[in-house]
């Protein structure tokens, strides 16, 4: 049985483990919120996962290296400077970072790889996803997670060829590209659908998440799996071996 400590513990996310925790072989060590301590929190974990916000980020790394276990990172909305700090803390501890901890999306971003290693650059790469209301950050995590499946197996950089917001008079789709649209509304927990368009066919991969408990069972696992691991950066395609 693993301790596992919550950061983010009263949103969504962290409600979500905790109830996972409660139900299943695992221990919830506790959790922490904005201005807790979670220095206190790593003491009496095994290991930490974080939900919070990328203004934490850097506190929580800290909290994690300085008790030597490793992190479960599912916040989004992360930028460069974000990144390069998981790079630092991961020479120290085991770190996994993520924008869905759904085993379902992990094969599915394995799939969207797959296909668009196999599919020339004149099939064009679309990734629409839908959240409920309360979202802040667009496109999400895991429409950027697969995006970034598809620029990898291509061989390409997604940020230099993203195409988003598309509005007004815009011009023809540049080849190669890799395209996101944003839907918001209602409770909608993820919706993820990636089309591969080419001539006259098209292919759909698509992932539907009916319970936010799907994102927290892979929290769980996940953080669970980190225990006794190797410093390093690792991903959900780890837990899954893919």
């Amino acid at each position: 049985m693993a301790r596992i400590g919550i950061i983010g513990s009263q949103g969504r996310m962290g409600q979500a483990i905790a109830a996972v925790l409660d139900a299943g072989e695992h221990e919830c060590a506790g959790g922490a919120d904005k201005d807790g301590d979670v220095a206190e929190l790593a003491k009496r974990s095994d290991a930490l996962v974080d939900f919070s916000s990328p203004a934490a980020l850097q506190a929580n790394l800290d909290a994690a290296s300085a008790a030597g276990i490793p992190l479960l990172i599912g916040t989004t909305g992360l930028a460069h400077e974000h990144h390069a700090a998981i790079d630092e803390a991961a020479k120290h501890i085991p770190v996994l970072q993520t924008g869905n901890t759904s085993l379902g999306v992990t094969l599915l971003a394995h799939l969207v790889h797959e296909a668009a290693a196999r599919l020339g650059d004149d099939w064009d790469v679309e990734v629409l996803e839908m959240h409920h209301r309360m979202k802040v950050d667009a496109p999400s995590g895991t429409a950027l997670l697969l995006g970034q499946a598809a620029a990898d197996a291509r061989g390409i950089t997604l940020s230099e060829t993203t195409e988003s917001g598309r509005d007004g008079h815009t011009g023809a789709r540049a080849k190669g590209a890799i395209g996101f649209a944003a839907l918001r509304g209602g409770t909608v927990a993820g919706e993820h659908s990636v089309i591969l368009a080419g001539e006259e066919e098209r292919i759909t991969l698509s992932h539907s998440a009916e319970n936010r408990s799907i994102f927290a069972r892979g929290a769980v696992r996940g953080a669970a799996w980190l225990i006794g691991r190797e410093a390093g950066r690792y991903t959900m395609k780890d837990v899954l071996d893919l």
